[in-house]
């Protein structure tokens, strides 16, 4: 994919020239562009992959009568071996780009506003549920694919970690079998959440959504913004939000130190023609936040690591 074909792509869709066009360098699964067309910005999206961006199309029409901020579709189809989405394009930048400038009331403000989207998302009715959903199968399988990635990228972090985790998951069975199928953003921490002049602006990237405990986005999150070396009080406002209670805060923690493994995972992955950068620096930094949240979990748990079937 390169930026001739971008440009005969929208030649042949729209008989015009672009004026500019330039990929993104965010984005694993595809190959990202922002155009320039007669003054306006446009984002395309292509893939090798057929039918990929099917579920994109469909969540965004399902939010926008949500009033969730999400790009509009304006073309779809197929060109030169790619599927391509072409979307309007919004104004701002991944709040991971703007965190360090942002004043503790916009933060306020921002996790305010995502809290109440999610509270809208979470009433949509979820249509193809697997007849054999469980929280706790998808716990399972987040600890399997962070094993197996650890694995295959060489060990360059100790599987033991995802082991421990295993151990201590049993004391939330009752709280896993609770959690029932509701749907939520769950791809919102330092990208996909656009800020501008401190404020929320839109959502992009809406590939999938999530389907159970919407306390692993806030996980996610807190995960991200250690990676990034970033103060987390802004993950603190969306607890606060969320009213997550002395249980919930409980699972938060372990959902953080689950978000972690799945980090090391992925060092050494790769994803089209990029690779998720891996060496020394970065090996120590991941180790380093998961061994501050486990102390974290050991004073929570009172030093103890509890029994569990996840075995």
């Amino acid at each position: 994919m390169n930026e001739e074909i971008i440009a005969r792509l929208w030649m042949e869709r729209f008989s015009k020239a672009l004026q500019f066009i330039g990929r993104c360098t965010v984005g694993q699964g595809n190959y990202v562009y922002i155009v320039k067309c007669a003054g306006e910005k446009y984002v395309i999206r292509c893939s090798t992959e057929r039918g990929a961006y099917e579920p994109a199309i469909y969540w965004l029409e399902r939010l926008e009568p949500l009033q969730i901020p999400v790009p509009r579709v304006f073309a779809k189809g197929r060109f030169e071996g790619y599927e391509y989405l072409i979307l309007s394009y919004l104004e701002g930048k991944d709040i991971g780009l703007v965190y360090p400038q942002l004043t503790t009331e916009e933060k306020r403000e921002i996790a305010r506003e995502v809290v109440a989207i999610q509270n809208r998302v979470a009433a949509l009715e979820l249509e193809n549920l697997e007849p054999d959903w469980s929280w706790d199968l998808f716990i399972r399988n987040m600890l399997e694919r962070a094993e197996q990635r650890i694995a295959e990228n060489g060990y360059y972090f100790e599987v033991e970690k995802v082991e421990r985790l295993r151990r201590c998951a049993g004391q939330f069975e009752d709280y896993f079998a609770r959690i029932k199928p509701v749907a939520y953003l769950d791809d919102i921490s330092s990208k996909n959440l656009l800020i501008h002049n401190g404020r929320l602006s839109g959502i992009i990237d809406i590939d999938w959504m999530g389907t159970g405990d919407r306390l692993t986005f806030a996980a996610l999150t807190n995960m991200v913004l250690l990676d990034l070396g970033y103060a987390t009080d802004y993950v603190e406002y969306i607890l606060e939000e969320m009213q997550a209670d002395e249980e919930e805060r409980k699972a938060f923690l372990f959902y953080t130190l689950l978000f972690c493994v799945d980090f090391m995972g992925e060092r050494g992955m790769q994803f089209l023609d990029k690779r998720v950068e891996v060496n020394e620096r970065i090996v120590d930094r991941l180790n380093g936040i998961y061994d501050r949240l486990w102390e974290e979990w050991q004073r929570v748990q009172g030093g103890k690591e509890n029994g569990s079937k996840f075995l």
